[in-house]
């Protein structure tokens, strides 16, 4: 078989005085440091020999010598392998060796929101509202890939490229942004991105820092926080209720601090799943207007809306200029894609790029283009419909479920939406109920923000079949009885 990779073997005077202690004492020394773990085949004794420089004979004594004191073990016509059991270093050259080399601790900034926001994270179920990647059209997917890596080769697209993404998949973005969002926007207005998460951390660094706030609803995504932070931006709560963000209180913020921006997720509030109401949007815009600060619209899961059709993104609105909109393709496909897109005046893209340029470069060119080829021929259209479908029928089975097993232990509003329930418990779930739950798709609400209580659970329901619906149901039922 192939090997993957060349050993490397370096001999040093310091290590004995001939060279055949020097090469004995170097492999016995990779052992011990753990570089050749035991099992690890070693080349034969000619290739290595040839790479050193050495007579084959001085390889082949080196060899016998280590499977006479048991580093090494020899079999018929098989590589010769360091043995599974390693003996005591007994040779005085050996022991006068240096330690091997360490990694030394590094000194860090002390630890900030975003440590505090990563381990928040962790305790979010990995089912929150994710799709489920068995939904995925694998063999349309592949075949797309390997059409994207062609055409990576003939066009020269596997160089360096356009730091605001390819200009096919820029192209399919406008078409559906256009076609199905109501948004009237050029290429040059769009910046193909590594998830939503990226989006937001480069619009953090390229806001005033002069106004020294940013506003985020009461409960909200941790990593969108620690984003903000990390740019020295002061995090303000704006209060949730039953119509989303509340303007009135965002008013009144707005008239006492130096707001930059206000982070928002408009469609389906994460995590309580609220849709903001028309009248609350058009607050929202005007204040921007009027204070002067930045929309950062994060439309994470606009493909899957079943009441009725999606409300339109902020971002489509006339008074919408100061919107930045965000959007993922994660929630269509997989989040191992690492696909998200923002939209903004061209000047503003502009300078996304730019900051591109200096930690990214630019995206995948080949799974952009193969995403931008599954646009084009309506296969990303026709995943969608049939997603959607799974999902609002899972939702569905989710709700009678909830009201057929915990009527009198929990209550909820049944989303127009996304992948996910937010619901109220009758009594607070324990810590050792909120790990126990967690396996199985439930996240407690203190997970999303501070100062709320563990009443409150979010579910995604959407990576789960209707069996592990089932399971899951049935074993939060058994907690909170």
């Amino acid at each position: 078989m192939l090997r993957p990779w060349q050993l490397h073997i370096t001999l040093n005077e310091g290590q004995g005085r001939s060279l055949q202690e020097r090469l004995l004492n170097s492999l016995i020394g990779q052992i011990q440091s753990g570089r050749l773990p035991p099992g690890e085949a070693l080349p034969g004794s000619r290739t290595m020999a040839q790479q050193l420089g050495v007579n084959r004979k001085t390889v082949q004594w080196v060899f016998d010598e280590m499977i006479a004191q048991g580093w090494l073990i020899s079999e018929p016509r098989r590589a010769t392998r360091v043995s599974p059991v390693l003996p005591e270093a007994t040779t005085a050259e050996h022991n006068a060796l240096p330690a091997q080399t360490k990694l030394r601790s590094i000194q860090l900034m002390p630890e900030g929101f975003n440590s505090q926001a990563f381990r928040q994270q962790l305790a979010v179920s990995p089912n929150d509202g994710v799709p489920d990647l068995r939904l995925i059209p694998y063999e349309q997917l592949a075949s797309a890939c390997r059409r994207g890596l062609l055409q990576s080769i003939h066009s020269g697209a596997l160089g360096y490229g356009d730091p605001r993404g390819e200009l096919t998949l820029r192209q399919a973005l406008k078409q559906m942004l256009s076609m199905d969002r109501f948004m009237n926007v050029s290429t040059d207005e769009i910046c193909v991105v590594r998830g939503s998460q990226m989006g937001i951390f480069l619009t953090a660094q390229l806001l005033d820092p002069g106004k020294g706030a940013v506003v985020l609803e009461a409960l909200s995504y941790p990593p969108a926080q620690a984003a903000f932070e990390a740019q020295g931006f002061k995090v303000l709560r704006c209060r949730l209720d039953e119509q989303g963000l509340d303007t009135e209180h965002l008013q009144t913020i707005l008239a006492e601090h130096s707001v930059a921006a206000v982070y928002i997720t408009p469609h389906h509030q994460y995590p309580t799943t609220v849709c903001l109401s028309v009248a609350r949007r058009m607050a929202l815009l005007k204040l921007s207007l009027q204070y002067d600060f930045v929309v950062v619209e994060d439309d994470y899961d606009h493909e899957f809306h079943y009441d009725s059709r999606p409300v339109a993104p902020l971002a489509s609105l006339p008074e919408g200029g100061n919107v930045i909109h965000i959007g993922s393709l994660s929630k269509v496909f997989a989040p191992g894609l690492r696909l998200g897109y923002m939209v903004a005046a061209a000047d503003f893209i502009d300078r996304i790029a730019e900051q591109v340029m200096l930690v990214d470069r630019q995206g995948n060119a080949i799974i952009e283009l193969a995403v931008a080829d599954l646009m084009a021929s309506g296969q990303v259209k026709r995943h969608i419909r049939k997603a959607r479908r799974i999902y609002q029928q899972r939702r569905d089975f989710t709700v009678s479920l909830l009201n057929q097993l915990l009527p009198d232990k929990l209550s909820f509003d049944v989303p127009a939406g996304g992948m996910a329930l937010w619901l109220k418990c009758h009594h607070p779930v324990s810590d050792e109920g909120a790990a126990q739950l967690r396996s199985r798709g439930f996240s407690v609400a203190r997970s999303f923000g501070n100062g709320v209580g563990s009443d409150r659970l979010r579910f995604g329901f959407g990576s789960l079949s209707t069996d592990e619906i089932n399971e899951a149901v049935v074993c939060l039922a058994q907690w909170l009885r």
